[in-house]
């Protein structure tokens, strides 16, 4: 894995326009930075939220405000409230959200996520 380095800079995330995603229930709303190897991101999940997909990424998720579901493919499942996080490298578990009420999430991802030899996520 290349370590990059990145100047010291601040994100006012007002200013970065959002993005729409259709899930298969809801809609969820991605403020994006994307610098090399590494993706930063506020997601809003508006209330009912299903994703549409199973997602094999790795990801550091921490919920700013509502509450989500982290459903895994096995069945798991795990409720994450404000003040909550949940981290998992590509192809560990293939997960999706849903939430009820909506959410606030903090979402991070990037090259440092992927586990050596099992890039499988090109």
């Amino acid at each position: 894995m290349t370590v990059k380095s990145f100047p010291f800079q601040t994100i006012n995330w007002s200013s970065v326009p959002p993005s729409e995603h259709q899930g298969e229930i809801g809609m969820s709303y991605w403020r994006t930075l994307q610098l090399p190897g590494l993706r930063i991101r506020i997601v809003e999940y508006s209330p009912g939220y299903l994703a549409d997909h199973w997602c094999p990424k790795g990801h550091i998720v921490h919920c700013l405000e509502g509450e989500f579901i982290n459903e895994q493919q096995n069945g798991e499942r795990t409720v994450m409230g404000k003040g909550m996080t949940y981290v998992v490298s590509d192809n560990a578990s293939s997960h999706r959200s849903r939430t009820e009420q909506g959410a606030t999430l903090l979402i991070v991802d990037g090259d440092f996520l992927k586990i050596a030899g099992k890039d499988k996520t090109k």
